[in-house]
């Protein structure tokens, strides 16, 4: 049976903001959203700070390489891939059409310079030969894309290329949500070589040959954006996904089917600035915080011990807006000895009012041994 102890006295309070997350002041012209879809969210725990059809499905365009960024990081972090490995263009992929960098069979560049042209330019001959290095064929990098994106939980999204150009005739588009790519961005950002190039403005391919330039105009209007990924076409509108970091804190917003592409960056920036300008990153409890003091331990020396926190929590909060957060020891049975230090005895349940806000585990500050005859008298 779990035994929940409501600490009153003994509760450790953390001043300042409520942590129930609101809609945002736009500010947009009107007071509505310019675009089909739109989210915005901090990067480390994923809180949710605006959202506007966020879930709806819609076509990502060129935002579907992604996906193709994170599954190449990825595999260059395991040792599957180097970026100084050589990189091939087939025939097909010299066949992409829209944003490319116009290789040529049989051209082979380095895997970072064929990224480089992906993230910076977009380009969809670089996408594919990246996909046929990684899978062999692009149709097998994109199972690879799907599985990748069930396991992380994106339930509106269905890729069928790894470029994200407009379907064919009898072809169907690459479908995904505001909030869907949120979560996928907020893999992305963890791999420093990825913000390196999305935070690039200008850069050359072909041995300075040809200028690319990145398609993502927020990096030259707000100094502390740096990435992520823009797309369009006709049917899917404009789109961005826009990443910043401002006194420790990154967050995410995410554009989707803007009609004028002004409207796309404009909104997107927006949505970032609101969200430094209103929220805040508050450590809600510590590790080795004492959450409680005299918890009982039936039959142990001693009979009283202090049960500290064993991980931190952090959460996102208002800054305008006031908060009295509380603990809950959640304790599965008596406690009995022998017990070790840091031992884990059940859970903080860190609460703001009736809100539970997480949990972390429960440790034992110090160890207890069973108690002998004489320490029972006393």
């Amino acid at each position: 049976m779990a035994c929940v102890l409501a600490l009153a006295a003994a509760s450790v309070r953390v001043p300042a903001a409520e942590y129930r997350v609101r809609p945002l002041s736009l500010g947009l012209e009107q007071g509505e959203p310019t675009s089909r879809a739109a989210v915005l969210i901090d990067a480390e725990t994923g809180t949710v700070l605006y959202e506007h059809n966020a879930r709806a499905q819609l076509p990502p365009a060129s935002m579907t390489k992604l996906m193709l960024m994170l599954l190449v990081a990825e595999r260059v972090r395991d040792g599957q891939l180097f970026w100084h490995e050589p990189v091939a263009t087939s025939a097909w992929a010299s066949k992409m059409g829209g944003s490319q960098v116009y290789l040529a069979p049989g051209e082979t560049f380095t895997l970072g310079e064929m990224m480089t042209a992906v993230i910076v330019h977009s380009a969809n001959d670089a996408a594919v030969a990246v996909a046929e290095r990684v899978a062999g064929t692009a149709q097998a990098f994109v199972k690879l894309m799907n599985e990748r994106a069930a396991a992380l939980g994106m339930k509106d999204t269905v890729y069928r290329t790894v470029h994200g150009l407009p379907p064919g005739s009898g072809q169907q588009p690459d479908l995904t949500s505001a909030y869907d790519v949120a979560v996928l961005a907020r893999e992305v950002v963890k791999y420093p070589d990825l913000l390196k190039w999305s935070d690039t403005v200008e850069t050359t391919f072909r041995n300075g040959e040809m200028k690319l330039l990145n398609t993502n105009y927020l990096l030259q209007q707000i100094d502390w954006v740096d990435g992520l990924k823009t797309g369009f076409y006709s049917g899917a509108g404009f789109n961005v996904t826009a990443t910043g970091q401002k006194n420790g804190m990154r967050l995410i917003s995410v554009v989707m089917g803007a009609g004028q592409k002004d409207d796309c960056f404009r909104e997107a920036g927006r949505l970032l600035k609101e969200g430094f300008a209103n929220y805040q990153r508050v450590v809600a409890v510590s590790r080795g915080d004492v959450v409680a003091v005299d918890v009982r331990v039936k039959g142990g020396r001693p009979r009283f011990v202090r049960v500290i926190a064993g991980s931190s929590l952090t959460l996102v909060a208002r800054k305008d807006e006031k908060r009295d957060v509380r603990f809950q020891l959640a304790i599965t049975g008596e406690l009995q000895p022998p017990l070790k230090a840091e031992e884990p005895i059940g859970q903080v349940i860190v609460r703001n009012g009736d809100t539970e806000l997480g949990r972390v585990p429960a440790l034992v500050a110090e160890s207890v041994v069973k108690a002998g005859l004489l320490d029972r008298f006393y």
